[in-house]
This record gives structure tokens, C-alpha cells and sequence, in this order.
């Protein structure tokens, strides 16, 4: 629908200017901070490039070298290692959809631990709001690393990062989302004489699932290019033998090896994306 532009005259203007002078007619020392902060910010960066030492000459010898390696990849090809390629994509995908689901069963109880409408103790609220900070301020990479050195190289190393990673990072989100909720459904169990239990169940249950549904959907799909991330630092899948490929300059296969992940995040994606609009338009509808 066309929104009808609204032309203000001179008076109108002039009215408006009266009742905000901050705001359409800013003073000099407004115009002072803005041009300190303007100045300040554009120091800072001048600083920061100078101090890491990035100048125009090593960005264009940078991308120079980048042409060079684009040619050396072409055209993409597995060799005789298609097979075990394809072994390692199925098992990405693996260290995706469990360290997700894993990750999102153990936030499921977290969520409702950590909104302020379920457990008004504040401070059991903040014990676990700031434990699942503690959590998430790790990055997966870093989970990973640990993992490996833990239980060893390979695929359950992934999957125990992509899942402690996902829990504190679902537990936030799923513990927002209860937050929000409309309470009249669960006034209404209570006002029946519903127990506390009862009104999670029926009152919040119904209207939050379909946003966790959402938000579990999104995550695999994030987690599904993270999983190749973490790979490459020994936790399975294609990540490793793109390192391996990588060290040993084996130009066309790793080209080969990121076409691949191209078109698994393109995959994944567009059904995702279907999933996530039919889950919430049947959750409008319901």
C-alpha cells in the first residue's frame, strides 16, 4: 500500500523548529561532539592500520597471490578421492545435526530455568544466565581445540563442540523467547486451577514451540558451516582434509573440497528456509 507523502509548509516548519531546536536546528556544541567523535574514529582507524602494518602495497601483492592460487584452482577436481570426500561430507553434516540436537536438548530446559516469567528467583536467574555466558563467550573453534585434546581427533571431538557451543547460545535465545510470551494463556491454566507445571505445559509450551522450532532450524543451518570450521583443526569432516589439501598445495582439490561446502550451505539453506516460513505460518494460523 502507497503511503501518502505529507509536504509541510514554511509554517509548519517553523512551528516545529520552535518545539525542538535540539533536533532540527542542532547547536554548536552538538556539532562540535559530532565532528570530535567523526575525528577520533577515523584516528583510531589510521592507528590500527598503521599499527598491524596494513598498508596498499601488501593488499595489492595480497590479492595479486589470491589471482595466482584462483588459477591454480581450475579446474576443481578430486582426483581418485571423490569417495572419501563424500564419506567426509556425510560426515559434516553428522557433526551438525547431532552437536545441534544435542545442543538444543540440553537448552530446552535451560530456556525455561533462565526466563525471568518461569523462575522469578533472581538469583537463580542470574546464576544461570551468567553461567550460560560463561559458556557461549568460548568460541567453537576454541571448544574444539579442547575437545580434541580431551577425547582425541576425529568426528565425536566436532560434535561435542558444535554442542556445548549451541546449548549456551540456544539457552539464551530459547529462554528469550519464553520471556516473551503472552501471559493470558498461562493466567488462564492458573485461573483453573492449573499447577505451575500445568501452566508451562499447556500456557507456554504451545506458544513457544514453534519459535524454538524456528531458531533450531537457523542454528543447524549456522552450525553446518561451523562444523567444517572446526574440522580444520582435527574434529572430522571436510575441514580436515581441506587443511591436508591446503599444506600440501593441492590446489584443485581444494577447490573441489570448497565447492563442496558451497553447495551443502546452499542445500541446507533453501530447505530451511522452507521449514522455518510452513513452522511459522502455521504457528500464525494456529
Amino acid at each position: 500500500m502507497n503511503r501518502a507523502r505529507i509536504a509541510l509548509t514554511p509554517q509548519d516548519r517553523e512551528r516545529l523548529a520552535r518545539a525542538h531546536p535540539q533536533i532540527l536546528t542542532p547547536g554548536a556544541g552538538a556539532r562540535v561532539r559530532a565532528l570530535l567523535l567523526v575525528t577520533f574514529l577515523a584516528a583510531l582507524a589510521a592507528f590500527g592500520l598503521w599499527r598491524l602494518d596494513i598498508s596498499l602495497a601488501r593488499v595489492g601483492t595480497g590479492l595479486a597471490q589470491l589471482g595466482h592460487f584462483i588459477v591454480l584452482m581450475l579446474p576443481p577436481d578430486p582426483g581418485t578421492q571423490l569417495p572419501l570426500y563424500i564419506h567426509a561430507l556425510g560426515e559434516t553434516l553428522a557433526i551438525a545435526f547431532l552437536g545441534t540436537l544435542g545442543g538444543a536438548l540440553v537448552a530446552f530446559p535451560f530456556g525455561f530455568l533462565a526466563a525471568k516469567n518461569v523462575i522469578p528467583n533472581i538469583f537463580a536467574h542470574f546464576a544461570v544466565r551468567r553461567f550460560l555466558d560463561t559458556v557461549r563467550g568460548v568460541d567453537k573453534l576454541i571448544w574444539a581445540l579442547i575437545f580434541v585434546t580431551v577425547v582425541g581427533l576425529g568426528p565425536f571431538a566436532g560434535i561435542l563442540a558444535i554442542a556445548t557451543s549451541s546449548f549456551a547460545e540456544l539457552g539464551k535465545l530459547f529462554s528469550e523467547a519464553v520471556e516473551a510470551l503472552d501471559r493470558k494463556p498461562v493466567e488462564g491454566v492458573v485461573s483453573t486451577g492449573g499447577s505451575p507445571a500445568e501452566a508451562v505445559r499447556f500456557g507456554m509450551l504451545p506458544q513457544v514451540l514453534p519459535v524454538l522450532a524456528s531458531q533450531l532450524l537457523y542454528y543447524f543451518e549456522s552450525n553446518a558451516r561451523q562444523s567444517t570450521i572446526v574440522g580444520i583443526v582435527g574434529a572430522g569432516g571436510l575441514g580436515l582434509h581441506l587443511a591436508e589439501q591446503i599444506r600440501v598445495l593441492e590446489w584443485q582439490k581444494v577447490s573441489f573440497l570448497i565447492l563442496m561446502m558451497l553447495v551443502m550451505v546452499a542445500v541446507i539453506d533453501f530447505i530451511s528456509s522452507r521449514l522455518r516460513f510452513a513452522i511459522i505460518g502455521k504457528s500464525r494460523i494456529g
